[in-house]
């Protein structure tokens, strides 16, 4: 998870710097997975192409509800899940309608999910905006009770 997170950070990183910018992978001597945006000389690095903003825009594109006004909050999840769990209940307590999908059980939703490149669950959207995982301070941060629909 933590080299994850890692990931993540770094091509969000780079994404803001340039429109679209190439990134080595590596793994190092002792089994770290190393980045960088210079090719190194030693080792056979992978080529990682980034461009900005991707998740975003294709939120929007792959939202299956068909209707004026679309869901607010989707849910991809799974039955066994614990931070899925604590989603639904968090969203049952505080009256905040979502639509959840279990990957596993629904091959449409298993095919959205990894056109968002889902690596984890839950992924959920709020708009525009994605969260991977659920913390209820940062569903907060992404869901503005002045604008519930």
């Amino acid at each position: 998870m933590k080299v994850l997170s890692y990931l993540i950070g770094v091509m969000l990183a780079v994404a803001c710097i340039t429109a679209q910018a190439t990134v080595y992978k590596w793994v190092d001597e002792h089994g770290n997975v190393q980045f960088s945006d210079s090719k190194p000389e030693t080792v056979n690095a992978e080529t990682l192409e980034l461009k900005t903003n991707t998740y975003k825009h294709s939120a929007v594109d792959i939202n299956p509800i068909e209707s004026d006004k679309p869901q607010r909050v989707i849910m991809y999840a799974t039955a066994w899940c614990g931070y899925c769990k604590k989603a639904r209940s968090y969203f049952d307590e505080n009256g905040i309608a979502y639509t959840e999908y279990d990957i596993e059980k629904d091959a449409k939703a298993k095919a959205r999910y990894d056109k968002l490149g889902g690596k984890g669950v839950p992924v959920i959207l709020v708009g525009k905006e994605r969260m991977n995982g659920f913390s209820e301070s940062s569903f907060e941060r992404l869901y503005k009770p002045s604008e519930k629909p």
